[in-house]
């Protein structure tokens, strides 16, 4: 027995070193191919028993197919949460319970109190303007004789990394002096205009408003094409009632196109809120977090993987998470409630 327990005991560590410590070229393959072979094995093995259902039971079956979905749920979710809340309570390397201490750093201290300020005016404002202005992208294009074309342009930078975006806007930002040449078109623009080139992404606190506008370029093209959809759904038989009442303009948008499209606008606003509250990319390439950008994503990293701050990185990251539940469940319920309207 204490043979077989040491030899099981060495194959399950060759096993864990093959499967943590793929280093090469080779040995990724290598991993790549047992992987799929055992994906292979193991879908194979349910495809059997669902088409022999007398010789296999079917609660069997049912946990053939669930299973693997709650184990990585279980596994690669629950247990990954539980243990960054574990994290959160405890000192930067893990050997110390704190309590909540890491909690109150994160909202007393001045350098994260700008980063909590500026997560605030990401979520609030990106939404809110990128949902405006898709709404009014909606309106406007689908009155237009070239409306796929200029929807194509509008969701063009949904196509685009959040990195390669950022750096198309290094360049639209990027600053000379006076007395060098200007490459960035913006400060080009000043120049032509005879003012003098500005330092956009380095001067806080408006350079935070600079990356926000990167942000809101990037999710306009989503927001148009949602509530483009919503608008075309409209019945015609409401519209008409509504000429036949003497709406028309600003009235029929505001009293009819608003009012039915506001599921459709909802889950915009949620769901480019959800999205903003993770913003990592933007702030990352185009300054770092420096200069007083950084939001609660970015911190989380530095202070983690930079700093090796592990218990305030956790902390930040609980924040983070318990940011993004409100939103998640209304825009649930919200979604819900529309599919029992109709």
């Amino acid at each position: 027995m204490d043979y077989l327990r040491e030899y099981f005991s060495w194959l399950f560590g060759e096993i864990g070193d093959f499967l943590t410590n793929a280093t090469t070229t080779p040995h990724k393959l290598t991993l790549m191919v047992v992987v799929i072979l055992l994906f292979v094995l193991v879908m194979g093995g349910i495809l059997f028993a669902v088409d022999k259902p007398k010789r296999v039971p079917r609660w069997a079956v049912t946990a053939g197919f669930v299973g693997p979905a709650i184990l990585a749920v279980l596994f690669g979710l629950v247990y990954p949460a539980i243990q960054t809340m574990i994290t959160s309570t405890q000192n930067r390397n893990g050997t110390e319970f704190v309590g909540i201490d890491n909690y109150i750093t994160a909202f007393t201290n001045p350098q994260f109190q700008v980063v909590l300020r500026n997560t605030a005016l990401w979520v609030i404002l990106v939404p809110i303007v990128s949902t405006f202005i898709g709404l009014v992208y909606a309106v406007l294009v689908d009155r237009t004789r070239f409306e796929r074309l200029a929807k194509t342009l509008i969701f063009l930078p949904m196509a685009i990394s959040m990195v390669g975006a950022s750096i198309i806007w290094r360049f639209v930002y990027e600053f000379r002096p006076a007395e060098r040449p200007q490459i960035g078109l913006l400060n080009q623009l000043l120049v032509l205009l005879g003012l003098d080139s500005q330092q956009f992404t380095l001067n806080p606190p408006t350079n935070t408003f600079f990356l926000i506008a990167v942000m809101v370029w990037i999710q306009t093209g989503f927001a148009m094409t949602v509530l483009s959809a919503a608008i075309k759904a409209i019945p015609d038989d409401i519209v008409e009632a509504a000429r036949l009442d003497g709406l028309s303009g600003a009235r029929m948008f505001r009293y009819i196109t608003v009012p039915s499209i506001r599921p459709a606008l909802v889950v915009v606003l949620t769901t480019i809120a959800m999205g903003t509250l993770k913003v990592f990319d933007i702030v990352r390439t185009m300054t770092g977090g420096n200069y007083q950008t950084s939001v609660i994503a970015n911190e989380f990293y530095t202070q983690s993987f930079r700093i090796n701050e592990q218990g305030l990185g956790a902390a930040l990251a609980v924040i983070l998470f318990v940011l993004v539940i409100p939103l998640v469940v209304y825009n649930i319920r919200q979604m819900r409630l529309a599919e029992e309207i109709r």
